[in-house]
C-alpha cells in the first residue's frame, strides 16, 4: 500500500499529464502542486511508484507518465467524481425533456454525452429483456379487425393490425383485453410467453379461436426480443487526440463499427447506482486496449463514453453519472 504523500504525488502526475499530454517530472510537481517537500523527496517518491509500475518514462532523461495501474488507483481513489453545474444540470434536463419519443431520447443522450466530454458517446436503446410490459391496447377497428398496441415501461411502442377470422363483438374485444391485460401487465417481456401459456384453455370457449389468433401475434410478433439496438456519437472527437493513439486509431475505429463490440461494452452494467470504469488493458477487447470507457446502467439500458486513458476522469465520470440519471427518470416517468 501507498502512503499519502505517495497518493498525493501520483494524483499530481496524473492530473499534469492529462491537462498537458507531456511527461511531468519532480521539480514541476514540487513547485507547482505545494506538495511540502522537496524536489529530491517528490523524485525519490517518483522511483517508488515506478517501481511499483504505477508511472513509467519514455526515455532516461524525461518525466514520468501514469501507466494503466496508476490510471486505475487514481480512480479508484477519487474522493469526488466532479459534479456538473446547476446550470449544466438545467440545460441537460432542458435539452432531454424536449424529446419526443424515444428515438429522441436516445439521439439527444448520445449528443449531450460526446459534447459534455468531447468523447466517443454510446448509448444502449432500452434492453428489451430487461422491459416490463405497461399497457396492452386492443382496438376494434372492424368486424373482424383487430390493432394490438404495446407500451413498455421503457418507452417502446409496438402496434400491429390483426385480420380475424370471424367477426366480433365489442364485448369480446372487451374481454381480450381484460384477459390479456390480466396476465401482462407489469410482466416482463421475456417472461410473458410463460404467463400466457396456459390462456387459451382459462379463457371461455366462445372466445377462444379469436384469443388464439391474437395470442399468436402477441408471442411471434410483439414479443419475441428482437437485436439490441446501440447509437454512437462524437467518433470524430478520437482525433482531438490522436497524439494518445500512435499506430493504435484504426484498431480503436474499427471496433466501434462493430455493432456487438459496443454491446458488449455497455452490456456489462449491470449496477444501476455505480459508475463504471475500465482502463486500457481492462478492456476485453483487443482494438480497445488503447481506451479508457466509462459506463453506467440508466435502468433498462446502459451509456458511457470512450476516449484514450488520458482522459479527465472525474468530469467524464460526472457526466456519465448525470446523463444517465436524467435519462433513467425521464425514461421511468415516460
Amino acid at each position: 500500500m501507498l502512503d499519502d504523500r505517495k497518493l498525493e504525488v501520483l494524483r499530481a502526475i496524473v492530473e499534469d499529464f492529462v491537462d498537458t499530454n507531456e511527461p511531468v517530472g519532480s521539480k514541476t510537481l514540487a513547485e507547482r502542486h505545494g506538495l511540502g517537500v522537496s524536489p529530491a523527496t517528490v523524485r525519490n517518491d517518483m522511483a517508488a511508484l515506478e517501481d511499483e509500475g504505477y508511472i513509467t518514462h519514455l526515455h532516461t532523461s524525461a518525466g514520468r507518465i501514469p501507466t494503466d495501474k496508476g490510471y486505475r488507483l487514481f480512480v479508484d481513489r477519487l474522493s469526488q467524481v466532479k459534479p456538473l453545474s446547476s446550470a449544466e444540470r438545467r440545460a441537460i434536463q432542458s435539452f432531454l425533456e424536449g424529446a419526443v419519443d424515444l428515438d429522441d431520447v436516445v439521439t439527444r443522450s448520445v449528443r449531450l454525452l460526446s459534447q459534455l466530454t468531447q468523447q466517443v458517446a454510446v448509448v444502449q436503446y432500452p434492453s428489451l429483456s430487461r422491459a416490463e410490459v405497461r399497457h396492452l391496447e386492443i382496438v376494434h377497428l372492424a368486424p373482424n379487425r383487430l390493432m394490438l398496441v404495446l407500451i413498455t415501461d421503457s418507452g417502446r411502442v409496438e402496434q400491429r393490425v390483426l385480420e380475424l377470422p370471424a367477426v366480433v363483438s365489442d364485448d369480446e374485444v372487451s374481454q381480450l383485453r381484460s384477459v390479456f391485460g390480466q396476465r401482462l401487465h407489469g410482466a416482463r417481456l421475456v417472461d410473458a410467453p410463460r404467463a400466457l401459456s396456459d390462456l387459451p384453455e382459462a379463457a371461455p370457449p366462445a372466445l377462444r379461436p379469436v384469443l388464439t389468433s391474437v395470442l399468436s401475434v402477441v408471442l411471434g410478433t410483439l414479443v419475441e426480443r428482437p437485436e439490441e439496438r446501440i447509437a454512437i456519437g462524437g467518433t470524430a472527437n478520437l482525433t482531438r487526440h490522436a497524439l494518445d493513439f500512435p499506430m493504435t486509431l484504426r484498431p480503436v475505429l474499427e471496433a466501434l463499427e462493430e455493432q456487438v463490440v459496443l454491446l458488449k461494452l455497455i452490456g456489462e452494467v449491470n449496477d444501476p447506482t455505480t459508475v463504471h470504469v475500465k482502463i486500457g488493458e481492462e478492456n476485453s477487447v483487443e482494438g480497445l486496449r488503447s481506451t479508457s470507457v466509462v459506463t453506467m446502467n440508466y435502468g433498462p439500458g446502459g451509456l458511457g463514453v470512450l476516449g484514450p486513458t488520458r482522459m479527465d476522469y472525474s468530469t467524464n465520470m460526472g457526466s456519465v453519472r448525470a446523463v444517465a440519471r436524467y435519462v433513467g427518470d425521464l425514461l421511468a416517468g415516460s
